[in-house]
C-alpha cells in the first residue's frame, strides 16, 4: 500500500493500469485528449505489479481494481468515477487545481 500511495503522490495525475485492459485504454485516452501530463504505471509490466494490484484491491474494495486514477495525490477512483466527474463538468477544474492542465 505504501508504494502505491508514494507513486500516486509524485505527479498531478497518476494512473494504475493493465496494458490489455480496454477500460484502462479509455481512461488513458481521455486524459491524453484533455492534454493531461499523466504518469501511467502498467501493473502487468512492473516487477512489483501484483503486489501493487493487491494494495489497490484493498484500497478500492473491488477486483479487478484497474484503472485507478489519482489526481493531486488523492484517490479519484476507477472509470465510473472519472467519467462521472467528466460528464458533470467537474473533472477539468480538478485537473487545473492539481496543475495537470493549463487550460
Amino acid at each position: 500500500m505504501e508504494r502505491v500511495l508514494k507513486l500516486a503522490s509524485q505527479r498531478a495525475v497518476v494512473i494504475f493500469s493493465v496494458s490489455s485492459c480496454c477500460m484502462c485504454h479509455t481512461i488513458k485516452t481521455l486524459f491524453c485528449d484533455l492534454g493531461v501530463n499523466q504518469v501511467i504505471h502498467e501493473l502487468d509490466q512492473d516487477p512489483k505489479g501484483k503486489e501493487m494490484e493487491k494494495a489497490l484491491v484493498r484500497l478500492l474494495g473491488r477486483n479487478p481494481p484497474v484503472p485507478v486514477v489519482f489526481i493531486g495525490g488523492h484517490l479519484v477512483g476507477s472509470t465510473d468515477k472519472v467519467m462521472s466527474l467528466h460528464l458533470s463538468g467537474n473533472l477539468i477544474p480538478l485537473l487545473r487545481e492539481a496543475g495537470a492542465i493549463w487550460l
